[in-house]
């Protein structure tokens, strides 16, 4: 059986082979230095539409394709869907019900939904589009400059305001992916830092989240 401080060193040892380096101030910041900002976008009933408000969405989303100067990455992230909270809920209501027949239903309810989530196997879907930004792209000063004196995250965070600078850059794309896909009837928001720290955490950890949620970023331990 592992112990705490095994499990640590076993934590610490695996972050060495993420290619993430800092999440801060809303944007994921890799090792190389460049930069990740994430957008988690709705989805739309493609076949419910009419064959006119198809064909508009099918070309507002080419439009939007021929606008990209720049590499993008779609995500979907598959996950079964879990209701343990929502079940513990209604069975803390149960408890509460001074109606005997009340609590029968309750708890009829509860059983009905746990075994159909469980035998349908129901699996929910989220979209993201995750938009980089490499320094090389960076619109100020010559290229072999900015490579030379800034290769890794390091280099970046270590300059405040050459930060903000890139971070700007990247986030006027994400302007752009918002305001010209938008037309095809997608929402779209972008994560913040909690966010960004959730969403990875639960990529690489999707048990322990499922099994007991995500602390509050203040209190999770991102030292290095």
């Amino acid at each position: 059986m592992s112990t705490p401080e095994k499990q640590n060193q076993q934590g610490l040892s695996s972050q060495k082979y993420l290619e993430i380096a800092e999440i801060k101030d809303n944007v994921v910041v890799m090792k190389n230095g460049s930069l990740r900002a994430v957008l988690m976008v709705s989805s739309i009933n493609f076949a419910l539409k009419s064959i006119d408000e198809q064909d508009a969405i099918i070309y507002r989303y080419q439009s939007f394709l021929n606008s990209l100067d720049f590499s993008i990455q779609v995500v979907v992230n598959s996950r079964q869907l879990n209701i343990d909270s929502y079940l513990d809920a209604l069975r803390e209501e149960e408890k509460k019900q001074s109606s005997d027949l009340l609590r029968m239903q309750i708890a009829s309810y509860v059983e009905y939904i746990g075994g159909l989530v469980k035998m349908a196997n129901i699996v929910t879907k989220t979209f993201y589009i995750v938009i980089p930004f490499s320094l090389s792209e960076a619109k100020d000063g010559n290229v072999k400059s900015r490579l030379s004196s800034i290769t890794d995250a390091s280099g970046v965070m270590s300059n405040r305001k050459s930060f903000e600078k890139y971070r700007d850059q990247l986030f006027q794309r994400v302007d752009h992916i918002v305001e010209n896909l938008g037309g095809t009837g997608l929402r779209m928001t972008m994560l913040n830092t909690q966010e960004l720290i959730e969403l990875y955490y639960n990529v690489y950890n999707p048990e322990s989240v499922e099994r007991k949620g995500l602390a509050d970023i203040s209190e999770i331990d991102l030292a290095q």
